[in-house]
């Protein structure tokens, strides 16, 4: 066995180089574990040793661009506002440097203040809610759209061509749903029931999933913001696709989400008595966000691909975690995925692949725009495990689409996202 000793934040560790053929899990080793070394103590309570979970270290900032000058304010309007992705916007934004709330919708509650509606965030200086008819677009540079499906593309349509537009398209009916995402429009009729209203502006969207899409999104003016499902089984699997270092046959995937994502409108099934102390599987061979990430894979694999997928409700307010089964390409072994997922993501703020026996926890990135990832060997050979994990709201839906504006608007990716997941 081979150990290097590693040094940073005044901590000692040591990476033993495990053998090729383990990963992780409880009956394989893993690729590279962080060996401490003996912690010193206080009287009878041992001082822990600090190594980082990563397999690279975070970086907190992106040099990618500039800050605009001092001073600068980019106005913004946020539509849909009292759905849990609005509010997470507001909440987000509250940290953002550059970005001033000029303008925002509910046509439910309208007139009514912001903080009423969501009274987490009654201490931010917020405008009045307002109808969306009502609404005045001329003092506004950017707009985050959360608005049911359908509903948005006649909006969108409607609003200034100046505008700056990243489409979330709100939550309804335990789907994340989205307008722009799917490029076929008649695979959109498809799948959503009705036929697409706005095609002059398919071709104009852009798909917002930033690490792999950040050159288009720099120069788009409309952005189709992913799903939260698709965010987190993309994220892993399409440089494995691309680099053809899986099958792209029996791709299974086991995915589950918090109450969050089935949104904030009342529904019987997500009444407490109907969801708590217990977990359901929904949209089974039917979930819209399935043309969405095989639309993805398949331009990756540059061939049709198909996923078998499943999704399922847990009893927890935030948090996705996906499990995904894939068969190795001749030659290939887990520990190939490791390292190509590596190196994909080693200079990325908020997609850490993590390494020795740690494994990504949906409590571990709540609040937070992280996605964690690991790969397993599976017991099975010639197959491998990959678990990502995220928050819903806010690496799949607000902090993705905030990420994805800094781009459009000149700004570092990271401006106003630099927080640390929220524990316990």
């Amino acid at each position: 066995m081979a150990f290097t000793t590693l040094g940073g934040c005044g901590a000692q560790a040591s990476v033993r180089l495990a053998p090729q053929n383990g990963i992780l899990g409880s009956n394989s080793k893993p690729f590279a574990g962080i060996i401490l070394k003996k912690p010193q103590q206080v009287g009878s309570l041992p001082l822990r040793a600090r190594g980082s979970i990563f397999s690279s270290p975070r970086r907190l900032f992106s040099p990618k661009a500039a800050a605009p000058k001092s001073g600068d304010s980019i106005r913004i309007a946020v539509l849909g506002a009292s759905g849990y992705t609005g509010a997470e916007i507001v909440r987000i934004l509250a940290n953002h440097p550059q970005f001033h709330i000029k303008v925002m919708t509910a046509d439910r509650k309208a007139g009514e203040q912001f903080g009423s509606v969501f009274p987490h965030l009654i201490t931010q200086d917020l405008p009045r809610l307002v109808a969306i008819k009502d609404a005045d677009f001329s003092d506004v540079d950017a707009v985050f759209c959360c608005l049911p499906h359908g509903t948005t593309q006649e909006i969108i349509k409607s609003l200034p061509r100046h505008l700056k537009i990243v489409d979330l398209s709100a939550l309804l009916k335990n789907y994340c749903l989205q307008d722009f995402r799917l490029r076929d429009i008649n695979e959109y009729a498809e799948w959503y029931g009705h036929s697409h209203r706005a095609p002059e502006l398919q071709g104009e969207a852009v798909y917002g999933l930033t690490e792999l899409k950040r050159d288009d999104i720099r120069n788009a003016r409309l952005v189709a913001n992913p799903g939260c499902y698709p965010t987190s089984i993309q994220l892993p699997l399409v440089p494995l696709v691309k680099a053809k270092l899986i099958k792209l046959t029996n791709i299974i995937i086991d995915a589950k989400s918090g109450v969050s994502g089935a949104g904030r409108g009342a529904k019987e099934a997500n009444l407490y008595t109907e969801i708590a102390e217990g977990i359901h599987a929904y949209g089974i061979t039917s979930h819209r966000h399935v043309p969405e990430i095989e639309q993805g894979l398949t331009d990756a694999a540059e061939s049709k691909v198909t996923i078998s997928f499943t999704p399922h409700l847990m009893c927890m307010k935030r948090g996705m975690q996906s499990t995904v089964y894939v068969e190795l390409a001749s030659g290939v072994t887990p520990r190939d995925l490791y390292e190509h997922l590596k190196s994909t993501y080693e200079n990325e703020e908020f997609v850490k692949l993590l390494h020795g026996s740690n494994v990504p926890c949906t409590s571990h990135v709540v609040g937070s725009n992280y996605c964690f990832m690991n790969v397993y060997e599976d017991r099975i050979p010639g197959r491998a495990i990959i678990i990502s994990v995220i928050d819903n709201l806010v690496k799949g839906a607000s902090g993705q689409a905030l990420q994805n504006l800094n781009l459009m608007m000149g700004l570092p990716e990271n401006m106003g996202l630099q927080y640390q997941p929220l524990f316990p």
